[in-house]
């Protein structure tokens, strides 16, 4: 008899000592989209630009306060601390694009004449300096906030100091009817000049020329002083 009410009361025993496990023992909350777990709450979250000031409890919602002092949070959350703003540095090549807000953070875009090397989905968090082309080499493609400057050798007869959007020839001094002082590279143009005999020839004819003229002009100047000392002469006798 007394076998049998042992019988129907251990199911019973079993299913309390279950439910004090069950006591003892912290299962994990489930909670929706919208809320967090805390302890054994499900609390709904904060919407964006604002953080928990104070937990949801079993009979209280939670408190949400805004953010402030250059800080942010962009999604719905739980936390009690918002994340500080971004700051765009000038000396890592970036400027603010769109400045900070409670529900978003900074944007940062590249300095004039730099280009992102670590974009972001809206902007970007590091830039450099556009590079410069060297002296025989031109400018492909110029530098974009997004692209670096792209240079190519100069080829053949032609040269850039680096700053041409294309190779320019070389001056053929020939077709100038003057002579190569020095010739053209990839980096500079060919020089051009008077050839020597031309030159010489130039000289011996100015100076031919001003020797004439210095000849005619002394005998122009005997030739009245003759004239006057005559007449003189006539005055006197």
């Amino acid at each position: 008899m007394l076998s049998l009410q042992m019988i129907h009361i251990l199911p019973i025993l079993q299913g309390y000592l279950w439910l004090e496990v069950l006591h003892i023992v912290d299962c994990p909350v489930t909670c929706g989209p919208a809320e967090y777990s805390i302890g054994t709450e499900c609390c709904p979250r904060c919407s964006p630009g604002n953080r928990v000031n104070k937990h949801c409890t079993e009979f209280t919602s939670t408190s949400c306060a805004p953010c402030i002092d250059s800080t942010y949070l962009d999604e719905p959350n739980g936390l009690t601390a918002c994340t500080p703003c971004t700051h765009c540095d000038p000396v890592f090549g970036l400027i603010v694009k769109h400045p900070c807000r409670p529900s978003s953070d900074t944007v940062c875009e590249p300095l004039e004449g730099f280009y992102c090397t670590d974009p972001t989905k809206d902007g970007c968090k590091a830039a450099q300096r556009h590079s410069s082309c060297e002296p025989g080499q031109y400018i492909r493609q110029k530098g974009s906030p997004s692209t670096d400057t792209v240079c190519v050798d100069c080829t053949g007869d032609t040269y850039s100091d680096g700053s041409f959007t294309s190779c320019q020839p070389h001056t053929q001094c020939d077709q100038l009817k003057l002579q190569q002082i020095k010739p053209g590279t990839h980096q500079s143009d060919s020089e051009c000049g008077q050839e020597t005999s031309s030159l010489i020839a130039v000289i011996v004819c100015v100076v031919v020329t001003l020797a004439l003229i210095a000849a005619v002009g002394i005998g122009v100047y005997f030739k009245k002083k003759r004239r006057y000392c005559i007449v003189f002469l006539q005055m006197n006798t």
